[in-house]
């Protein structure tokens, strides 16, 4: 049974923070919609945004020059935009399971509070935002665009055919280290690569981490995780994962001709990433919650380093190697 709309107005979601702005300043009708687009959630969207900021800074850097905060801009409201998208078409094709899962049942879709066409409406909203932001970049970076949709399209649906749907996420939320690497320079090189395969890593590991709030009504509901998969093992798991994402972003920097201050900053990134592996534990949720949401701090870590190996001693010209 659907709770009641009074419940849906008045509760905010699981895993949404009790403060969160929607709920205590929202005009009571806007809330559904900006729930629906995760807006009360805003984490999801940084792990989106921020690959696609260190595939600007990594170019930028390579180039030597600073960031471009035009571009950068640009791709903050691509990503919020474009995630609210993903997450309104998450929710469609997911409602059904989410009725099942009492971290989602009260999300605007699966509570009947949006119907399918309401949402099918501000998925073409966003998606038109996100094509203005798409075109004012050069045609490479179009046509990764456009490319990403089809990885994006595909996510909600791995759940039910893989045990491993965070391996997809990766694929799709660190898409954005190509498009904005590929912004910059035109093209996409080894660097951008590696960084796109780092991401994809880190990404595995941190949701992960964040499926192990519902592995007892994912099971239930026959719903696939690697957390499910993985079991026991999740906590060594994320670590080989950490550790893969860890040595392609040096690869990266190195293959950039990336400066040395580069360094600290990786290993305070490699700090981070392995704090949260020591302490994930399968039977704790709210600490998976916690974790899954340091990783903005870790992305940023990275972001800085990526800035910051643009200072460096020699010519750093790209692709023959830095420090």
């Amino acid at each position: 049974m659907f709770p009641s709309q009074k419940q849906v107005m008045s509760a905010a979601l699981p895993d949404a923070a009790p403060t969160n702005w929607v709920d205590r300043h929202a005009p009571a009708g806007l809330r559904p919609w900006l729930k629906l687009g995760r807006f009360d959630r805003p984490a999801g969207a940084w792990l989106l945004l921020l690959p696609g900021w260190q595939g600007v800074a990594l170019a930028c850097s390579q180039a030597g020059r600073w960031p471009d905060l035009g571009l950068m801009a640009r791709i903050l409201l691509g990503a919020f935009v474009m995630r609210a998208a993903g997450c309104a078409w998450n929710d469609i094709l997911d409602r059904d399971f989410d009725a099942k899962v009492a971290r989602t049942a009260m999300r605007p879709v699966a509570s009947g509070q949006i119907s399918v066409k309401q949402a099918l409406l501000f998925i073409a909203a966003c998606a038109l935002i996100g094509l203005a932001v798409l075109v004012s970049m050069d045609a490479a970076a179009i046509w990764l665009g456009v490319l990403s949709l089809a990885l994006v399209a595909a996510y909600p649906l791995m759940k039910r055919i893989t045990w491993w749907p965070q391996a997809w996420l990766g694929l799709t939320f660190n898409w954005g280290a190509l498009l904005g690497y590929a912004a910059v320079i035109g093209r996409v090189d080894w660097p951008a690569m590696l960084l796109y395969l780092g991401g994809v890593f880190w990404t595995l590991g941190y949701d992960t981490i964040y499926a192990i709030q519902d592995m007892e009504d994912d099971a239930l509901a026959g719903v696939k995780s690697s957390a499910l998969r993985l079991g026991p093992a999740t906590p060594r798991a994320v670590l080989g994962f950490y550790i893969l994402a860890f040595l392609m972003a040096l690869a990266s920097a190195w293959s950039a001709g990336l400066g040395p201050l580069f360094l600290p900053f990786a290993g305070l990134y490699a700090a981070q990433l392995s704090r949260q592996a020591a302490r994930v534990r399968i039977d704790d949720g709210p600490l998976a919650l916690r974790l899954f949401k340091s990783n903005r701090e870790a992305a940023l870590i990275l972001l800085a380093g990526l800035v910051a190996g643009v200072w460096r001693s020699g010519a750093g010209v790209p692709g023959v190697g830095g420090w």
